[in-house]
């Protein structure tokens, strides 16, 4: 670095904000680190997260800025999630299957898609035939036991979290253990110079706060990325339709209820229900289309779905909020010294909880690539933007891809988002591609990929996708002694899991009992 104060200015708090400060400030720890971090946050501004679902990489975020993974679970009621179950995507009579998080056994060596394909690993959903993690999720445990080491794991597992209770623990981890300067203030313009960069942002109480670089955090309104430099959202609601969401916070009837591991999606008439289950209660909301549906049925809906699932419950005393938000993402994320991060650059639905990972991987280029000069910012910002649009275009297939595998013709909006022009080029390509082989590990070329290939087959085969079995004859002469040891793996390591592993809440509670003065 050169001997000047590279000055990082994150303007919003939240989960976005806070967690890009921690992660900043982690890397630039050194007391001699010339990069200097401030967070201005405002006392009036409460964040939109009603709950929120990781990815298993914010385990590794979590232990690099040194939070507790136990004060972590405690504080934020948070939950071990091992993937997602879905019901009714497929033909909305009852369908259901999962995506874990844990790689098929011996995916390096067996592709276990080809095998079930043929028929060769009997009559059970595909998750079932390749995975130990169906049947602990099944059986309600959890992915590690008590002794097991923080963030380490059994079966792989990110979070269920209060995205409230998130923030806040960010906040005061990140304000006693780095140099983070807060500021409690309101920004009410932001000041560019004769070149269209960011000199300043005004603050009602503070003044000027001056910067090297800009993170925006500001949420959907981008007050940075887009009220002050003009770079626009590029709508996606053409391809992914949904633009709402009615959101619940719904009570345990029973202390003793056990928690799900996985995420729930459930599919209906014009989008699909999320149940989140947390330590104290279940997340509970319905993502849809305005174009398909009003607030009123989709409330209805909600409401419906509240009261099949828990019956007791007082349905009027739940009130849902409503969301709205534009799909989309920015043109560029990051503009001269401003990056885009967390719903600033972008939202389009949570299905797969794609946001957070966005946020952490957006930090961690920040920090890994962190500009010394306005020519390497120029750089630096082309290959961010470069990146991140590719990251964002992958998303957009893979959700679609969830979409375009229903049968359902139940209303206008499953067979709308069948329509051969709302699919993206590059899902039809895949899709032309998967019509004769499952992706497998050898296709995971690009740096950038945010998808493993196991994803796709999970949902592919979950939904019902078919193709043919090796119809080119290709040798398989390693196959029979690899899928072999496959199933036999698969087979030991079930009946230990299962014997061995913890009830899910038993392994919360355990967790919350611990004695904190002493970590």
């Amino acid at each position: 670095m050169d001997n000047k104060t590279y000055k990082v200015v994150i303007v919003g708090g939240g989960t976005a904000g806070w967690l890009t400060a921690a992660v900043l400030a982690a890397e630039f720890s050194d007391q001699n680190s010339p990069v200097d971090v401030t967070l201005i946050e405002s006392a009036n501004t409460p964040p939109i997260g009603v709950g929120e679902g990781t990815w298993p990489s914010m385990r590794s975020t979590l232990k690099k800025i040194g939070l507790s993974e136990s004060l972590f679970l405690r504080r934020c009621k948070a939950t071990l999630k091992q993937g997602t179950h879905f019901f009714d995507w497929k033909t909305g009579q009852g369908d259901e299957y999962y995506h874990p998080f844990s790689l098929p056994v011996g995916y390096t060596d067996v592709n276990l898609a080809e095998h079930w394909l043929a028929g060769e690993l009997g009559d059970q959903p595909f998750a079932a035939a390749v995975t130990p993690q169906y049947a602990v999720c099944q059986s309600g445990k959890a992915p590690k036991q008590l002794a097991v080491p923080e963030y380490a794991y059994v079966l792989n597992y990110g979070y269920h979290l209060d995205a409230g209770e998130f923030a806040s623990l960010l906040a005061e981890h990140t304000k006693a253990n780095f140099r983070v300067r807060h500021v409690i203030d309101d920004v009410v313009s932001v000041n560019l110079d004769s070149l269209g960069k960011i000199a300043s942002v005004t603050t009602g109480n503070n003044g000027n706060i001056e910067g090297y670089l800009f993170v925006d955090c500001t949420g959907l309104r981008g007050r940075l990325i887009g009220d002050a430099l003009g770079i626009p959202i590029t709508p996606q609601d053409h391809i992914l339709f949904n633009d709402r969401a009615l959101a619940l916070q719904v009570p345990y009837g029973d202390a003793n209820t056990p928690i799900a591991t996985a995420t729930r999606s459930t599919a209906r008439e014009a989008g699909w229900i999320w149940d989140i289950g947390l330590e104290h209660r279940r997340g509970v909301g319905y993502v849809h289309s305005s174009q398909y549906t009003d607030t009123d049925r989709a409330s209805a809906v909600l409401c419906e779905y509240v009261k099949s699932t828990q019956p007791d419950i007082d349905i009027n005393q739940l009130n849902p909020r409503e969301i709205h938000y534009q799909p989309g993402y920015r043109r560029l994320f990051w503009h001269h010294n401003c990056v885009a991060v967390g719903l600033s650059a972008g939202f389009i639905e949570p299905l797969e909880a794609s946001a957070l990972v966005l946020v952490e991987l957006s930090a961690r280029a920040i920090a890994d690539n962190f500009p010394r000069n306005d020519a390497e910012m120029d750089i630096v910002a082309a290959r961010f933007n470069k990146e991140f649009n590719e990251r964002w275009q992958q998303i957009i297939d893979f959700l679609k891809l969830h979409y375009v595998l229903s049968q359902r013709t139940d209303s206008a909006y499953w067979l709308d988002n069948r329509a051969h022009d709302s699919i993206p080029r590059s899902l039809q390509d895949n899709l032309t591609l998967w019509q004769s082989r499952p992706p497998w590990h050898i296709d995971e070329e690009r740096r950038a990929e945010m998808f493993p290939s196991a994803s796709y087959q999970y949902v592919l085969f979950g939904m019902g996708h078919q193709c043919p079995v090796n119809p080119l004859g290709r040798s398989n002469s390693s196959g029979t002694q690899a899928l072999g040891r496959a199933v036999k793996q698969l087979q030991g390591e079930t009946q230990k899991y299962l014997k061995h592993l913890p009830d899910h809440r038993d392994l919360i509670a355990q967790i919350g009992s611990r004695d904190f003065a002493s970590l």
